[in-house]
């Protein structure tokens, strides 16, 4: 997969921070699982919906995965689509779960993000659409790439 920008994480401290919404035309229509706005909202809890949905962000060192290395997958909480495996993850010391690289060259889609004033590369479920995170050109594995992935949006099987 092509690397857009190399970037570090930045840690926003104390607050939640959340992207524009994308248009109702936009490409979140165009995934294999489609739900209405209600639909997303009565499956998903509160903190999943402002990740998943409203493209949000939980407090650095706050999701329940940052510092959970077990053995097993970690899927989509909106779809269950697995997207990364437990072979993959690392300790980054950024605040939030750290993977080198997806389930498989399908599991996720990069998206170019412009919000904040930042230039980053996002992070989406390539089967719902949900936003994950963001990819950045600085893991120290033998990938060199960092997925810094929200917490709320995963589920660990």
């Amino acid at each position: 997969m092509k690397r857009l920008i190399p970037l570090v994480c930045v840690a926003l401290l104390g607050w939640s921070c959340t992207a524009q919404t994308p248009a109702k035309n936009d490409t979140m229509d165009n995934y294999e699982v489609n739900k209405t706005e209600e639909q997303w909202r009565q499956a998903l809890s509160p903190d999943q919906f402002q990740i998943l949905r409203e493209k949000g962000t939980e407090r650095p060192g706050t999701g329940k995965y940052n510092l959970h290395f077990e053995n097993g997958d970690y899927h989509c909480a909106g779809c269950n689509a697995v997207l990364f495996s437990s072979d993959s993850k690392f300790e980054s010391h950024c605040g939030w779960p750290s993977f080198d690289e997806a389930a498989n060259d399908s599991s996720v889609v990069e998206i170019l993000d412009k919000s904040h004033g930042m230039l980053r590369t996002e992070i989406v479920c390539a089967k719902c659409g949900g936003h994950l995170g963001h990819v950045f050109n600085d893991g120290p594995t033998k990938t060199g790439v960092r997925y810094c992935i929200n917490s709320g949006s995963l589920e660990f099987k």
